[in-house]
């Protein structure tokens, strides 16, 4: 059976560690992104290159009409999908609750909780058993944030990662008899340049000491558990949440 994987924002930080990981266990990867194409290129050609296969899509996954022709153009490009990595989100700049706005928000509910649900839905439309799809596993990337509620800074993120935790649980067991199962991963301070996004780059190093491994993780780190959930050794787990945070 072919192995066909796509990894929403899968461009860079966690996501492209995944992508290059599924390629060397024999995926052809679907790399989705939205804004940096160069970013997205370069990581094709290094895998194509390499003798893998790899094709990127631009999408948006807050907007459900780029989320389904993303899944059909997988469809098309590389066949009957069984491994998706619902990996894209956004974190806006730290703040306390009384100065976020509705749209700031909205945005971030549309991408890290309704384009996540979308993007499963999809998934799960093609890997179902009982729609005549032959099975697959989705990994959900959630946050330590869920556990650790965000407070005086990311309190909107936190809460738009407890809903993946739940919506991982819940859809875990809806379709445990397709075929289907369902994880998630809890990244806790991982070195990616998310944080040098938000003006802070020296984030995960500055907050080393509160993890009792006292480290920052590595997106390799975490691709190498989402890779585990999605394999044949972890076919007994299902609507579960791994943390990979150092003990955090």
């Amino acid at each position: 059976m072919n192995k066909v994987m796509l990894v929403t924002g899968g461009s860079r930080g966690i996501g492209a560690a995944t992508v290059r990981l599924g390629a060397k266990r024999g995926y052809a990867v679907a790399i989705n992104y939205q804004k940096r194409a160069d970013v997205a290129q370069n990581l094709m050609d290094e895998i194509n290159d390499g003798g893998g296969k790899a094709i990127i899509i631009q999408a948006n996954v807050s907007v459900e009409s780029e989320i389904i022709e993303m899944f059909n153009q997988v469809d098309q490009q590389l066949g009957k999908l069984n491994a998706f990595v619902n990996n894209a989100g956004i974190l806006q700049p730290p703040k306390p609750l009384v100065e976020m706005t509705s749209e700031r928000l909205q945005e971030l509910f549309d991408v890290n909780i309704l384009g996540a649900v979308l993007c499963a839905r999809e998934a799960v439309k093609r890997m179902s058993t009982r729609l005549g799809g032959s099975g697959g596993a989705i990994v959900n990337l959630s946050s330590a944030a869920a556990k650790m509620g965000g407070p005086n800074s990311f309190l909107d993120y936190a809460a738009s990662k407890g809903a993946i935790d739940t919506f991982t649980h819940g859809l875990g067991q809806e379709v445990a008899n397709e075929g289907i199962r369902v994880n998630g991963i809890r990244p806790g301070l991982i070195y990616t340049d998310i944080h040098a996004s938000l003006g802070d780059p020296d984030r995960v190093k500055r907050l080393e000491n509160v993890v009792p491994m006292k480290r920052g993780g590595l997106p390799e780190e975490v691709a190498e558990a989402i890779m585990w959930l999605l394999s044949p050794e972890a076919s007994y787990v299902t609507a579960s949440t791994l943390d990979v945070g150092g003990g955090r």
